[in-house]
């Protein structure tokens, strides 16, 4: 007899921004495993006798994809209740579909639980709507900053209108902008979001040709969350976080 798998996104890091029956499942859980970027806090939820096991998913600090999805399916098989507690929405560049994936094609029951994701949650925190009638932004594209096995994004993902939010963005951020520069307005408003929805929250505004130094001269590290579009300039109106 075998258990069964939860991917429950956990939400951009404020941790009451989990859903209602993403914590009541994370409430039940026998094993909880767990990413860098959720909220500590979460885990005071569980149960006193519950196994958590932290997976990383930070470069040099993370346990491979492979040994991940053979976790899942190892504590399942012992009749367990296990939560993969995912930050943002499992299924937002998340990988949540190929632990999904293999723990059905293992024969376990697996149920997604969506979270907030940070590519919309974490502007609205720093007071930019990812759309707006306002300023013709009808529509928004989230892309990773990098591909699988580390490559850059190709030009073909990239709008040449309307809002862009890049999750993922820091660690090649020259060679993208090389490409946003050859494609969007280089005067373009831009925003850079560090631990957006948390009380270490930073954001730093300019233009897109100056995205490489607002980020150098910031020390931004991740996790950050890049907006280039004109709903940038709704901040200085819309900001309220405190």
């Amino acid at each position: 007899m075998s258990g069964k798998v939860y991917l429950v996104g956990a939400g951009p890091g404020d941790p009451e921004l989990i859903t209602v029956k993403g914590l009541k499942i994370l409430q039940r859980a026998d094993v909880v495993v767990y990413d860098r970027l959720i909220s500590k806090e979460l885990l005071n939820f569980c149960k006193i006798e519950a196994e958590k096991i932290y997976v990383g998913k930070n470069i040099g600090d993370y346990v491979i994809q492979d040994e991940i999805n053979e976790l899942l399916v190892k504590k399942a098989m012992e009749n367990k209740v296990v939560v993969r507690l995912k930050g943002g929405d499992p299924y937002v560049l998340g990988r949540g579909e190929e632990e999904c994936l293999y723990v059905i094609s293992k024969g376990i029951e697996c149920e997604v639980i969506p979270g907030i994701t940070s590519a919309i949650a974490v502007p609205a925190y720093a007071g930019i709507p990812v759309t707006s009638r306002i300023y013709s932004a009808s529509g928004f594209t989230i892309i990773s900053g990098t591909k699988a096995e580390d490559k850059l994004i190709d030009e073909d993902y990239i709008p040449r209108k309307g809002t862009l939010v890049i999750l993922m963005g820091l660690r090649k951020i020259e060679n993208m902008v090389n490409i946003l520069i050859k494609l969007r307005n280089e005067r373009e408003p831009v925003a850079v979001i560090e631990n957006g929805t948390t009380e270490n929250q930073r954001v730093f505004t300019g233009e897109l040709k100056d995205l490489v130094n607002i980020v150098r001269s910031n020390n931004v590290t991740s996790p950050a969350v890049i907006v280039i579009g004109e709903v940038v300039k709704f901040r200085e109106y819309l900001w309220k976080f405190k």
